[in-house]
């Protein structure tokens, strides 16, 4: 467990590494040199768009496949509340950020900026399909694969599903500092990276603002459904929370979030054992809430004006599909997402390193508060399944 502490910790170690080490290079860079800086960010972001829908499919059919084996009333009231807890949360983003981004000088003119020099050398590795065709995809296979009891095939999907956690975490997250050092380069080299950067930080304490309040909302309705103090569930989540933000993981968390929420004395420990560890696989509302925020500051920065209220209502209801089917690794909610990100809201390589980068400086707090909203989910589910038993099966980890 310590060692992958040091492992969790290295990765955002290794991106504000690169955020440093592009910023310092794009400070002191000539023309030629960020001709090469441009050359390194095309091929390392062909990469990353070219798994993209190969992750897709990779984690969202294996994750309806596994229905099959927990199908019960229990699990789809599970399913259903993440969902929309994850939907809730980033539609609490959304409208506030329309209140509250347009207030924050968000730096738009690049008049005056100089131009970053195009790549001298361009390897291109399309995807092998769109990211809405790897969407449907998923979602066809799972289901059929349901429908038919392709027992071989589900088996299959299961591997595919093994093959792209490797791949994720062997190849695109290595890749991920390198991306956003060039990134940081190029902001560094136009002169803009000045103007960014305090806004971000911005961003990350009111992230920070929304998590508290949406954890508010989750145990409110937890205890209103459950008619049982919601105070006696959060209690105990004091070191499941610190040890989220300290492993940036859910799946790395679960150990200690199950002895936490198993010392409140207002929960069954058979809805315990079922909520928690698949409120860990599915429930990221905190990470979807501080990500909808960024998305709509980055796009204000970069293209000059926020999303549609259309635009982003799509964005937020695939990505509450999404955030459910997304690895549990750290960043696995942005990298799950990042189809969305591209073919939804039209970000470009820029945009989408940007939004890594950014997205790190808060990833540990975003985990914490899934964790931590785990708890108000089994206090639903006491709820609306009093002295239920069928919550004493165990569900499959991703």
């Amino acid at each position: 467990m310590q060692s992958n502490r040091f492992k969790e910790w290295g990765l955002i170690l290794k991106l504000f590494g690169g955020i440093v080490l592009g910023a310092g290079v794009g400070l002191v860079a000539d023309e030629n040199a960020m001709a090469v800086v441009s050359s390194i960010k095309y091929t390392l972001g062909q990469f990353i768009f070219f798994m993209v829908p190969l992750v897709i499919i990779g984690f969202i059919a294996p994750a309806i496949t596994r229905l099959r084996h927990n199908a019960n009333r229990m699990l789809g009231a599970a399913i259903s509340i993440a969902y929309l807890s994850a939907v809730g949360a980033a539609t609490m983003a959304y409208f506030a950020g329309l209140w509250i981004i347009p207030h924050m000088s968000v730096p738009t003119s690049i008049e005056a900026l100089r131009h970053v020099p195009e790549a001298v050398f361009k390897l291109d590795i399309p995807p092998l399909m769109s990211v809405m065709s790897a969407l449907v995809t998923a979602i066809v296979l799972g289901i059929a694969v349901l429908s038919t009891k392709a027992k071989q095939f589900e088996a299959l999907l299961g591997e595919f599903e093994s093959i792209m956690l490797l791949v994720v975490k062997g190849m695109v997250i290595p890749v991920l500092p390198f991306f956003v050092a060039a990134t940081f380069a190029g902001l560094a080299y136009e002169g803009t990276l000045t103007e960014q950067l305090p806004v971000f930080l911005k961003v990350v304490v009111l992230a920070i603002i929304g998590h508290v309040i949406w954890l508010a909302v989750l145990y409110g309705i937890g205890g209103a459904l459950s008619r049982k103090n919601p105070w006696q569930v959060l209690r105990h989540y004091g070191p499941a929370y610190l040890t989220a933000v300290g492993t940036m993981s859910s799946a790395a968390t679960l150990p200690v979030a199950l002895e936490c929420a198993g010392k409140s004395p207002v929960l069954r420990r058979d809805t315990v054992d079922f909520a928690i560890p698949l409120g860990a696989t599915i429930h990221l509302a905190g990470s979807v809430l501080t990500e909808t925020f960024f998305v709509m500051v980055i796009s204000l920065m970069l293209y000059g004006a926020l999303p549609s209220m259309g635009t982003m209502a799509l964005f937020i209801l695939l990505f509450g599909i999404f955030a459910i089917g997304a690895p549990g690794v750290p960043g696995g909610t942005v990298m799950a997402s990042m189809g969305l990100v591209v073919g939804v809201l039209g970000f470009d390589a820029t945009g989408v390193a940007l939004l890594l980068a950014v997205f790190a400086l808060q990833d540990s707090f975003g985990t914490a508060t899934n964790v931590t909203g785990d708890g108000a989910i089994a206090l639903m589910l006491e709820g609306l399944f009093p002295g239920s038993d069928s919550a004493s099966s165990q569900v499959d980890k991703v």
